[in-house]
């Protein structure tokens, strides 16, 4: 039997997130680019950009991958939240999956995909804090 360790499951981890990364790209690509608004899709891209570095670190196995996990993790996490599950509350910041109107081409799919996202951003940022927090344990 093969013990876990922090580095390993972030690597698991992190496969995972690039899948819900994917499945969540394809959705907002079913929907079409124009369902949501210029500053979404910035800000999607950069958050992308920023997902897609992190996976490379990971799996170069950089001694900073850690850090990006647990910045993009939390802060994809509560991005995705404030655009799609909360109400459209925050006008072109707002992708507001709750009483979307049906031209926004919002579907069950849409939300198992945002929900997969989000639980994934969690996932990696606690593999992070899993990981640096056994570095501070491990004597020098």
């Amino acid at each position: 039997m093969t013990e876990t360790t922090p580095e390993s499951t972030l690597r698991a981890t992190t496969a995972v997130f690039a899948v819900a990364l994917l499945v969540h790209g394809a959705d907002h690509l079913r929907r079409g680019m124009d369902a949501t608004s210029a500053l979404v899709n910035a800000l999607g891209t950069l958050q992308l950009l920023f997902a897609l570095f992190t996976v490379f670190l990971v799996f170069r196995r950089h001694p900073a991958a850690p850090r990006a996990a647990v910045f993009i993790g939390f802060a994809s996490a509560v991005g995705f939240t404030i655009v799609h599950l909360l109400p459209d509350w925050f006008g072109p910041l707002s992708d507001s999956f709750i009483n979307a109107p049906p031209a926004s081409g919002v579907t069950g799919f849409s939300w198992f995909a945002a929900l997969f996202e989000i639980t994934a951003d969690l996932a990696i940022g606690i593999a992070g804090l899993w990981v640096l927090r056994s570095r501070e344990s491990i004597p020098a």
